[in-house]
């Protein structure tokens, strides 16, 4: 018996799925292939797959953790590249959570909340 992963994605809802798209590609997620319905979307070692929900929205909050080495380094290309202003999107700053974790938020254009962060633990190194 073989229960050895490989990799999980999520699927992440996008009411606009061109706009969604233009917004990952700005925030620094390559792009490698895209069809009507579904595009996979990476940085680094994470991916997920953005799918089309058609100009629907997004009932339920969902919700992304992204781990990363320089939470800094993220917040400052986030407001470098304006995307709260120009893609009219949620932001609060770094903060760091009871969890261990110091992490921002960032919603998507379709309403998508990520968390990106860095552990404690790694910044105190």
């Amino acid at each position: 018996m073989n229960l050895e992963t490989i990799e999980i994605k999520a699927f992440v809802p996008a009411s606009d799925f061109e706009f969604s798209k233009r917004f990952y590609r700005e925030l620094g997620f390559n792009l490698p292939w895209s069809s009507d319905e579904l595009a996979y979307l990476y940085a680094g070692n994470c991916s997920f797959l953005l799918q089309n929900i058609h100009g629907r929205p997004v009932r339920d909050p969902f919700m992304m953790h992204l781990l990363v080495e320089d939470v800094a380094s993220w917040w400052q290309y986030v407001g470098e590249q304006r995307l709260a202003e120009r893609y009219g999107v949620h932001t609060e700053p770094p903060e760091d959570k009871p969890w261990g974790v110091r992490e921002f938020v960032l919603a998507d254009p379709s309403g998508v909340i990520w968390r990106i962060g860095t552990s404690l633990a790694q910044i105190a190194k």
